[in-house]
């Protein structure tokens, strides 16, 4: 997948159709928070999205306090986000969704 930097009208379209993310306070990256009934259900999202990012070969930035998970993401080699942060977006959305 390209690794090609989005347009600040790319990304704001983007954000309209990604419940729950924001653009980060940086401006090059999308953010959201996953919270969950318990630890053990924020540690198998986490998991479920651990596998489709390697799948990606794109990772997020992320961290977890009990049933909360914290994510940022932007594709770091291009400066700023690119349709695979938007793509794993949509992935987490997806699980945590359903």
């Amino acid at each position: 997948m390209a690794r090609e930097k989005l347009g600040k009208d790319a990304v704001a379209g983007a954000l309209k159709d990604l419940d729950g993310w924001s653009l980060a306070a940086d401006g090059g990256s999308i953010t959201r928070s996953f919270v969950f009934e318990d630890f053990s259900e924020a540690f198998a999202f986490m998991t479920r999205v651990a596998l489709a990012a390697e799948k990606l070969d794109h990772h997020p930035d992320w961290s977890n306090v009990y049933k909360t998970v914290d994510v940022t993401l932007n594709t770091h080699d291009a400066g700023g986000l690119t349709a695979l942060d938007l793509e794993l977006a949509q992935v987490m959305n997806r699980y945590f969704g359903g």
